[in-house]
């Protein structure tokens, strides 16, 4: 995993999108050659159009999902998805080329440096699927045999293979075996020995209860000095999960650990990109909201928007805006209630509008008065927020940033109704809240492009 502004990213992903943007900005330059017609156009001409095309192309794959570690493996899910990029991306360039007169000759050729991208790409992931998974994989050691463990192996099992390999388990004194015991090694032989004899690159604790002589210190001092990493399980949880769970936090960790900052400088940047942001969006969505108005005027009436008190940062509370799309006496009785996937309050209109994610939209004025951010943890209503105070430790926490209209929370985990829900989506919000920065509202604003595409989470 590589640290880019406090945000985990997979070495291989990194990889990947080199040799896309590689293979992209090398399609364009061949397909001016091959296809210019005479043109004498000299490198320096079409570098800049050259590397816009592969930065629109890469961002495209990243919207889809081809860089998720859960990305599809069967090679006719990934043709599937490579061709939505191209069928996205080209109109999309042609328009950008049509604009910008450097790009003429990028323009006559587009459809040339398309075809030629489009075998690039699906060649690198055919040659990718085909390839034994494992050649850049760090090899881990998983210290322990109990719940933890457990938990850890059902994160491997959950990931794409290549990114880490998953070498065996190292039995401890615990009293508590939850893995299978043919994935457990040999406890007889020494820690360092074993790491040395499975060449083992980094060792993850995976045991929660430490007192009374439990880990072998002295060989875990030892591997590290031989450059093994060591890393505790919460640690392991924030890179491969994106979380920060709640059993590993206490108050001294959120006050002397590293994150959880805020600053002037930092929230000048966020409010303007907000501000950018909102204002590019609210002129492109203008048409959408006028249309989806009057959809909802046609089929139950008036009022079109539906206004509703959240809980904003620092506990301040704030009206937020969305479009309508339950029934006028969706809480007749005064009774606060999440909604639930197939709740009957739903009007036509509203199950589309929710779909597509449609009904945020107005949002954007939240952000606008400065009540919310584009990226943040969602708002959430008083009375559960009240509730959930009571029963999760450090839920206030949340509140520590402005909420969003997304959130890596929404990109990460489906729609929460439940306790249960509210405390797995705080474990992202805390993460969000330990690591923000512009670069990942970036990441978290291209997720929410295939979340909105593909209709995952709707409610």
């Amino acid at each position: 995993m590589v640290r880019i502004f406090s945000h985990y990213i997979p070495f291989g992903t990194l990889l990947q999108v080199a040799l896309d943007a590689s293979l992209l900005f090398g399609a364009t330059l061949l397909g001016v050659s091959l296809g210019a017609h005479g043109l004498a156009v000299g490198l320096d001409g079409i570098f800049a159009p050259a590397l816009l095309f592969a930065l629109l192309m890469t961002a495209i794959i990243s919207a889809l999902g081809l860089y998720r570690r859960d990305a599809p493996r069967v090679f006719h899910d990934v043709v599937a998805r490579v061709l939505m990029v191209f069928l996205i991306g080209f109109p999309l360039a042609w328009g950008i080329f049509y604009v910008l007169p450097l790009c003429q000759p990028c323009r006559e050729s587009l459809g040339l440096t398309v075809l030629l991208g489009l075998t690039g790409v699906l060649a690198s992931r055919a040659l990718l699927l085909r390839s034994s998974a494992g050649f850049l994989a760090r090899r881990v050691l998983v210290l322990g045999t109990g719940a933890q463990a457990a938990e850890v192996e059902r994160v491997f099992a959950a990931a794409a293979p290549g990114d880490m390999q998953l070498v065996g388990f190292y039995p401890l004194d615990e009293g508590d075996l939850s893995i299978d015991r043919i994935r457990v090694l040999p406890g007889a032989v020494p820690l360092a020995e074993t790491v040395a004899r499975h060449d083992i690159d980094e060792i993850v604790v995976a045991v929660r209860e430490r007192r009374g002589g439990v880990l072998p210190l002295r060989q875990m001092l030892d591997c590290k000095l031989h450059g093994v990493q060591v890393t505790e399980l919460s640690s392991f949880f924030e890179r491969f999960r994106g979380q920060v769970r709640i059993e590993s936090l206490h108050a001294s960790w959120l006050i002397y650990g590293e994150g959880f900052r805020q600053g002037v400088l930092r929230n000048l940047v966020k409010r303007g990109f907000d501000l950018l942001a909102a204002l590019a969006l609210l002129t492109v969505a203008i048409p959408v909201m006028a249309i989806t108005a009057l959809a909802i005027v046609f089929e139950s009436g008036f009022p079109v928007f539906y206004r509703q008190e959240r809980v904003g940062q620092r506990g301040r509370i704030f009206e937020v805006i969305k479009f309508r799309s339950m029934r006028n006496d969706a809480e007749a009785d005064g009774k606060p209630r999440w909604a639930g996937s197939d709740d009957d309050r739903i009007t036509r209109v509203g199950r589309v509008i929710r779909r597509t994610r449609i009904d945020e939209l107005p949002q954007i004025f939240n952000v606008l008065a400065g009540d919310m951010s584009f990226v943040g943890p969602r708002p959430e209503r008083p009375f559960f927020v009240n509730m959930l105070c009571e029963q999760v430790p450090f839920y206030n926490t949340r509140h520590s940033v402005k909420p969003g209209i997304t959130g890596w929370a929404q990109v990460r985990y489906k729609y929460g109704a439940s306790v249960d829900d509210a405390i797995e989506k705080l474990q992202y919000d805390l993460y969000y809240v330990k690591n923000h920065t512009l670069f990942l509202d970036l990441v978290i604003l291209l997720r929410t492009v295939r979340v909105v595409l593909s209709g995952e989470g709707a409610h």
